[in-house]
């Protein structure tokens, strides 16, 4: 097999990571063309196929995403070595790029705070937040890190908590629960009308209660579903339904009397977010540092 160069590699390495060759050859400064004989090239040299490759959408085979795991970091690191020598060898200098999938909530409740302090101690490093609402495989999609809650990981995957507890609770507005009574029991909700929360998928996010040691949930019904719990106050301030969100969305509107906080006792706290990435022999330096950053704000 012939020898092949570092550039070829990173070329790779950027479209495994938009899997999209425009976007790809736009970050590379190439053209589509060029960057897809490239790879077809690659492909030659390697004998194998790297990337499943249709009209509407490309994506990584089981060895495409082997070799995306185990040059990519190796990349990253010789990426950071040329920065320190064009810096005049400043090791205080932190470059770099650092890419992490999450849902939104995740993401604007714990992580956020944190990549907002990371880069001011950091300012040569770029932090990209994509937000989904279905879980993704972050690896193959070529981000660094993900965020997930209480779900299990993969035995090579470590995670490190983002924070502390979190909560979900129900609320509604004076309004309507003058009108419509205050449910006392997670079963009230079937005579009660629901904000929901619907996925892209279609499915709808199930309200869970727990009491006693006793977990359990309930789909209630409305006539408004949302994906979004900022989206959901709206017509709960205005008395349309009962809503179930983060507490530390709906603090402002209890703080404030326009929503009514019930089931109170039927939603304790339970572990917040954690971010989770492969482990790896070369971590990128400003994945470790954010890592680092991570762990020392979550004492």
């Amino acid at each position: 097999m012939q020898q092949i160069d570092l550039n070829t590699l990173a070329q790779f390495v950027a479209v495994a990571r938009h899997l999209n060759f425009r976007r790809a050859a736009a970050e590379l400064a190439i053209s589509p063309s060029t960057l897809s004989e490239r790879i077809r090239e690659l492909e030659a040299r390697l004998g194998v196929r790297l990337l499943n490759r249709t009209t509407r959408s490309t994506s990584l085979t089981e060895e495409g995403e082997r070799l995306l795991e185990r040059t990519r970091d190796a990349i990253a690191v010789l990426d950071e070595a040329a920065a320190s020598v064009t810096s005049g060898g400043n090791r205080e200098v932190l470059t770099g790029r650092i890419r992490i999938n999450g849902p939104a909530p995740a993401i604007e409740l714990r992580l956020m705070p944190l990549v907002s302090s990371f880069l001011e101690l950091h300012p040569g490093v770029r932090v990209e937040v994509v937000s989904e609402g279905d879980l993704v495989d972050v690896i193959g999609r070529g981000f660094d890190a993900g965020l997930r809650y209480d779900e299990s990981l993969a035995q090579d995957m470590i995670a490190v908590r983002l924070g502390p507890d979190q909560r979900m609770i129900v609320a509604g507005a004076p309004d309507y629960l003058k009108r419509h009574g205050v449910p006392q029991h997670p079963d009230d909700l079937e005579r009660h009308s629901c904000i929901t929360h619907v996925f892209g998928g279609g499915n709808t996010l199930p309200w869970s209660f727990e009491k006693d040691g006793k977990a359990f949930e309930r789909f209630p019904k409305g006539r408004l579903a949302v994906n979004s719990t900022i989206a959901a106050l709206i017509p709960a301030r205005a008395g349309h339904g009962l809503i179930y969100g983060f507490d530390d969305y709906l603090q402002p509107d209890l703080q404030a009397g326009t929503l009514v906080q019930v089931l109170d006792e039927w939603t304790p706290p339970f572990p917040g977010p954690s971010l989770y990435f492969t482990e790896r022999r070369l971590m990128p330096p400003a994945l470790r540092a954010f890592v680092d950053h991570v762990k020392t704000a979550a004492r």
